[in-house]
């Protein structure tokens, strides 16, 4: 196989992301006088969801990040409380995918630590942790949450070791990893999940790329090639394809794209400049956009990858004059799909003390929603809970629709299946199990066991509203108080009416599963 080389020659094709354009937030939307840290680690240092925004900041003794509530705009505090437990200085941070109240640390003090967040959001310092994770002998450099599966945590660091962690346990402090994977010679660059995390790739010091079992760790592959030294990797969603980003022979900035079945040698390289700072790679499965943003450099460009030849497209780059040190994303369950932003970035610029977040706006001159340009998309559901993910099931992430007021949610790899909560346990059968009488019991139990059960959980979720119970709470006696009781309450309406959307779009599926049925009844028997 040749490796191919990207030709800039224009070509005249139809996309619709085109013209796709950045708009940075305007100095009040930005988030002021925020500490940012001075490692020099290679990491992003910035996690971002719907609700809070967390960064990694500079502190004297141990370790420390700030918390803030995404709409806490303008100029921060300096004394603002900060989640500070660790010794050593923190080195990455992670939103878990499907709680938007809790988030892992790990720091040089060779630990992870997994927090629960408040609500309303940290009012005071946080020094103790929901879990503790020991296993590591050196300082922990990067984690990772398992894209479908509940409570895994991946972790790695400097002694070489990668390790799943699984949160759903009593202990308070989990000493014991569910499984180690020793196949790295050097330190771990960087770590990225296949769409069903059934996978996942690594870069490693040792200039090579492998590819192994997310839930065995049995190695599957592995790459190593002299004209490209990769830093940083990404599986492209249902590609079948990688993306590395790193230097060439000559110190220049490159990225490479990889056949995932074969990574012998790379299906194309290209050479982007000169530049000293590190590439990171952000990848959106929905639009099949890439994006490459340089630590120190002002710039982002974008690309679109397709199947096919010549795989790669250049669309156009964002140009700025302040440098970024790291870079959050946002979900895109959080996006403004008013305006048709199809990804938000949070570029921390350590020179101004400022993060800023910054827009990619598809251009459409309608108002209305733009279903062409938002898939149904990764929800904040898990597909599976971490004692099913560990005997061997592997399954699709549940997706949802980002139409404001649906909350459409379905399961990539069985559509057919029911969604059911949280606590409830998923059922494991084929779609083609599903019977015609079972989803009539369904609809017409309704009122019985199935709604007993979620109006017992719903009793349970409003009586124990964020951790307080309701019934029980005694009236404000400050305006601090009552404006804390205001945005509980607020937050309970808005939980209620999701509540609400989910079960009419569970009676819609259900009726919808009937019609199929009886429509495939006939041609069954014939």
């Amino acid at each position: 196989m040749t490796v191919s080389k990207m030709t800039w020659r224009p070509q005249y094709r139809s996309s619709k992301f085109r013209h796709v354009f950045g708009k940075a937030a305007t100095k009040e939307s930005c988030y002021d006088g925020v500490p940012i840290t001075r490692s020099v680690q290679d990491n992003n240092f910035c996690a971002v969801n719907p609700r809070f925004l967390a960064v990694i900041t500079e502190c004297a003794g141990g370790g420390a990040f700030l918390v803030l509530s995404i709409h806490h705009t303008g100029k921060v505090d300096p004394t603002h409380p900060r989640v500070s437990g660790h010794r050593g200085n923190v080195l990455d941070i992670k939103w878990n995918p499907f709680n938007d109240y809790c988030i892992a640390s790990c720091s040089e003090d060779t630990t992870v630590k997994v927090w629960e967040i408040p609500p309303h959001g940290v009012l005071k310092n946080l020094t103790m942790p929901w879990k503790e994770l020991q296993g590591h002998s050196r300082r922990v450099g990067l984690i990772e949450w398992h894209p479908t599966a509940n409570n895994i945590l991946f972790s790695t660091a400097y002694d070489y070791q990668v390790m799943i962690w699984n949160l759903d346990c009593p202990e308070q402090v989990i000493k014991n990893p569910v499984r180690t994977i020793s196949h790295h010679t050097d330190v771990v660059l960087s770590m990225s999940f296949n769409t069903d995390g059934s996978q996942f790739a690594t870069t490693c010091k040792d200039r090579k790329i492998r590819l192994m079992e997310s839930r065995s760790g049995n190695l599957l592959q592995e790459a190593s090639c002299k004209t490209h030294k990769a830093s940083k990797v990404l599986i492209l969603g249902n590609l079948k394809k990688l993306i590395t980003s790193g230097t060439s022979r000559w110190n220049e900035r490159q990225i490479a794209l990889w056949d995932q079945d074969d990574l012998s040698v790379p299906l194309l390289e290209e050479n982007l400049d000169g530049s000293s700072g590190v590439l990171f790679p952000f990848y959106d499965p929905d639009t099949h956009m890439l994006y490459l943003a340089g630590k120190g450099d002002g710039n982002i460009r974008y690309y679109e990858i397709s199947s096919e030849k010549p795989y790669i497209q250049y669309l156009t780059e964002y140009r700025s004059h302040m440098p970024q040190k790291g870079m959050g994303v946002m979900p895109k369950r959080g996006l403004d799909v008013s305006s048709c932003e199809v990804f938000r970035f949070y570029k921390l610029v350590t020179t101004k003390s400022l993060i800023e977040p910054l827009s990619m706006i598809v251009p459409r001159r309608s108002e209305s929603y733009q279903e062409d340009i938002y898939p149904m998309t990764a929800s904040n559901t898990p597909a599976l809970t971490a004692e099913e993910w560990l005997s061997g099931i592997d399954k699709g992430p549940v997706l949802m629709s980002l139409k404001p007021g649906s909350q459409v949610a379905e399961s990539l790899s069985d559509r057919k299946e029911l969604v059911n909560s949280l606590d409830t346990r998923r059922s494991q059968s084929r779609p083609g199990m599903l019977q015609l009488s079972y989803i009539q019991d369904q609809l017409e139990t309704k009122d019985g066991k199935q709604d007993s059960a979620h109006s017992q959980d719903d009793r349970s979720r409003m009586s124990l509203s964020n951790g307080e119970d309701l019934a029980l709470c005694s009236p404000p006696r400050t305006e601090n108080e009552l404006r804390l009781k205001f945005h509980k309450q607020q937050e309970e309406i808005r939980r209620l009416r999701e509540l609400l959307n989910q079960r009419d779009v569970r009676i819609k599926q259900l009726e919808l599963e009937i019609k199929n049925i009886k429509n495939s009844q006939p041609q069954s028997s014939l």
